[in-house]
């Protein structure tokens, strides 16, 4: 498949989540819909049947009430008992218009009790109240009597009815608030069901589309880490892991190159160095017998011919033997600056107290000829070998006594443990380094001072960093100090001497 027709991770989220979203916006609205159902019909349930139903209770209570107070009047005539027939009234005004504002006027009824109640007082209760204020208590005539009574029973049917409407609706409402009830939990529990598939649908879709592919990725992408630089990544998925798939064999394919030029550069490495072997085999054996035979004849023209000759031809002779003897130095210090990490031998641990005592009793006449003060501190032992670490100290030792100052010498050796290394400083009084030299004094045949001056063939301090590099550590000149010289340089600690040693 083309890298064009494939689709980008980011639409590919785009797309679900608006899925996700317009699923969650319908479920929501549907729910919140069936909420307002709910409210709406517990709202009538509670906030109007109900009270509905209490009203007509008092409605009936007070035509009760109206009926009463008359009845007690016509037979005692005492005007106390008209009123519960006054106040009825009231309350039955009141109550027909409250079970009117909540329900309306339910099958007409509420209109019906009204006309029925004026009638029942108009053609019976006013005119017996008026018999009897005008005759006293009497018996009513028989015909009005029947008459009340007929129109109170059907004001009686009237008012059951209008309860027994009043339940029905409240019936129908609760009947509606239980089904607004059940939509409502059946929504929710459809939502979480269709929430729990979505995700876990989703889920699925996101492992297969996008998981799924980068672990392919990572997994081939840590096979090529480890090494396998040949094995061609072939991932598939959304665009940007097929790009970054790409991006990782082209990478690979940079880094193949990169060996193959590597790997020339190492065997050209390789003869070059074997050709410097070569040389130095030669530089040892070859050169140096014919060296040392003109050392040696000029040396017997020195002795035999010495006074004989002129001042002139005397200083000659003096000139070939000292070139002789610091060709012979010099071919000796690189010869054994090659040999550093060429030639190696077992390591051991190295007791640097021992050998720095042996360096300061080999320097001794030249100590007691400057009158020089050497302080050692306590040094710990290292793994390494003995006769490159004794070159370290042996060379800091030595310049320290050459490049000595007005005074004596004195020349501090100390130790101290910074981590997994040792860290070492040698401390002179001498004429010290200026700090842009600090980096120059290691390079090889690099001197700061005639050859007049100073003897030596400025192999010394290269050959200290590349024996302590040999040995996993490093060195450098100490450029804050107020005077003198300090050279710093760390090896590697070695925590099990006495195992090193057996």
């Amino acid at each position: 498949m083309k890298l064009s027709d494939r689709v980008p991770a980011s639409r590919m989220l785009v797309i679900i989540v608006t899925v996700l979203l317009v699923m969650t916006a319908v479920a929501i609205s549907s729910t919140v819909i069936a909420l307002d159902s709910l409210g709406s019909a517990r709202e009538r349930a509670v906030g109007a049947i109900e009270p509905a139903a209490r009203e007509a209770k008092d409605l009936n209570r007070s035509l009760l009430d109206q009926e009463t107070g008359l009845r007690g009047y016509v037979l005692t005539g005492e005007l106390s008992f008209l009123t519960p027939y006054s106040d009825g009234q009231s309350a039955e005004r009141r109550a027909a218009d409250a079970v009117r504002g909540h329900v309306g006027d339910l099958n007409g009824r509420v209109g019906r009790i009204e006309s029925l109640a004026r009638q029942w007082r108009e053609e019976y209760a006013e005119l017996t109240i008026a018999n009897i204020r005008h005759s006293g208590p009497a018996l009513a005539p028989p015909q009005d009597t029947d008459r009340g009574r007929v129109i109170f029973d059907q004001l009686r049917a009237e008012v059951a009815g209008l309860q027994t409407d009043i339940g029905e609706l409240s019936q129908a409402a609760r009947d509606e608030l239980d089904r607004a009830a059940s939509l409502v939990l059946w929504l929710v529990i459809g939502m979480g069901v269709l929430l729990v598939a979505v995700i876990g649908g989703l889920s699925a879709l996101l492992h297969r589309l996008l998981i799924g592919p980068l672990a392919s990725l990572a997994e081939q992408v840590r096979q090529v880490a480890s090494g396998d630089f040949h094995h061609e990544i072939d991932v598939h998925g959304p665009l940007e892991t097929v790009m970054l798939g790409d991006d990782v064999n082209t990478m690979r394919h940079r880094i193949v190159q990169e060996l193959a030029t590597l790997d020339a550069a190492k065997t050209e490495l390789q003869r070059s160095n074997s050709e410097l072997e070569q040389f130095a085999y030669v530089a040892s054996h070859d050169l140096q017998e014919p060296l040392r035979k003109v050392a040696s004849f000029c040396q017997l023209l020195q002795r035999r011919y010495g006074g004989q000759l002129d001042e002139r031809a005397d200083q000659y002779i003096g000139f070939a033997v000292d070139g002789a003897k610091r060709m012979q130095g010099l071919i000796n210090d690189l010869l054994a600056f090659s040999r550093v990490g060429r030639i190696t031998r077992e390591r051991t641990a190295v007791d640097l107290n021992q050998t720095v005592n042996h360096l300061v009793d080999s320097f001794s006449e030249r100590i007691e000829e400057t009158h020089a003060t050497l302080v050692v501190g306590d040094l710990p032992s290292v793994r390494g070998e003995p006769s490159l670490l004794s070159a370290v100290f042996q060379n800091l030792i030595s310049n320290a006594l050459k490049f000595k100052g007005q005074d004596a010498p004195i020349v501090n050796i100390e130790a101290e443990r910074d981590g997994d290394m040792w860290k070492f400083s040698v401390h002179d009084n001498g004429i010290g380094i200026e700090p842009e030299y600090a980096d120059r004094i290691f390079v090889i045949f690099q001197r700061l001072h005639p050859k007049d001056a100073y003897p030596g063939t400025g192999i010394g301090l290269a050959m200290c960093r590349k024996i302590v590099e040999y040995h996993g550590g490093t060195i450098w000149l100490k450029t804050d100090v107020d005077s003198g010289t300090r050279f710093e340089f760390t090896l590697p600690a070695d925590d099990q001497p006495e195992e090193a040693n057996a």
